[in-house]
């Protein structure tokens, strides 16, 4: 059986430096603090990565992209919502890429979701939820 995971190697690593982030900064940090934190370990592994880009001229802005592959979008939140997921799908949507991580750092056991780009006719349908 072929296994389909995407980009199985970098997101393993980027899952782990969420961990650690969590595990330093604790559930009650700001935002920001979470992203400073993942883009110094960013640093220290020479994992090339871009903070708080821009989406064209949609006026939505990316918490990290990553080696150009992996968008990474940060919450601190008490729950994850279906709003949150539909941001991350029209990123993905916006930006072509395959890959991205939701990760809320308010939770007391940190679950990183992988967010796959849907691939259908159904994604218009998907994204114009808001």
């Amino acid at each position: 059986m072929k296994n389909n995971l995407l980009f199985p190697e970098l997101s393993y690593t980027l899952i782990g430096i969420c961990f650690e982030t969590h595990n330093e900064l604790g559930r009650y940090a700001k935002e920001k603090q979470y992203g400073d934190f993942l883009e110094k370990k960013f640093k220290e592994l020479k994992i090339p990565y871009q903070r708080e880009l821009p989406i064209a001229d949609t006026g939505n802005i990316i918490d990290f992209f990553i080696d150009n592959k992996i968008l990474i979008e940060l919450k601190a939140k008490r729950i994850l919502t279906r709003n949150d997921y539909y941001q991350i799908q029209r990123y993905l949507q916006i930006c072509d890429i395959k890959l991205g991580l939701l990760v809320n750092f308010r939770s007391e056991y940190l679950t990183p979701k992988r967010v796959i780009k849907i691939e259908t006719d159904n994604a218009k349908k998907y994204l114009s939820k808001n």
